[in-house]
């Protein structure tokens, strides 16, 4: 059975997979791709790829995949992650902030990360937030 994503590489993309390769000093995953367009464009299965390089089938199919939709150099550099929003808005670190360096409330000798993270939610800047949060943020803006 043929594949629908075939790699057929002209010799200057070769050649610049087999320079990657053989320099070593990019990423792994940058090298592990251009390993997998290399065997693929040798005829090898998607199954042999994956054992030979230790990763599942459904990397190669999607490393043929771009390669054939978009082009070699988006194939082999990674693109940026978006990872999960910010707990925290501009303002509500600004608030925070200020609100640590204020003074404590009465019967406090200072503020903890606990109350800091109770008052932000009593003000409703935010519907929830942790201590280990507030923590992270104050730690980066010591």
């Amino acid at each position: 059975m043929s594949k629908k994503y075939q790699i057929n590489l002209l010799s200057e993309q070769r050649q610049q997979l087999l320079d990657l390769v053989k320099k070593g000093s990019s990423p792994a995953r940058t090298i592990r791709r251009a390993h997998t367009l290399l065997m693929a464009s040798e005829g090898k299965t998607d199954e042999m790829i994956a054992k030979t390089l230790h990763v599942s089938i459904a990397t190669i199919e999607r490393t043929r995949k771009q390669f054939c939709e978009e082009n070699l150099e988006a194939t082999l550099i990674e693109r940026p992650r978006i990872g999960k929003p910010q707990k925290l808005t501009p303002f509500a670190q600004a608030y925070l902030i200020a609100t640590t360096c204020s003074d404590a409330p009465s019967g406090s000798g200072r503020w903890t990360l606990r109350m800091l993270a109770d008052k932000l939610v009593s003000l409703e800047i935010v519907d929830s937030l942790s201590k280990s949060t507030v923590g992270r943020l104050l730690k980066k803006t010591s």
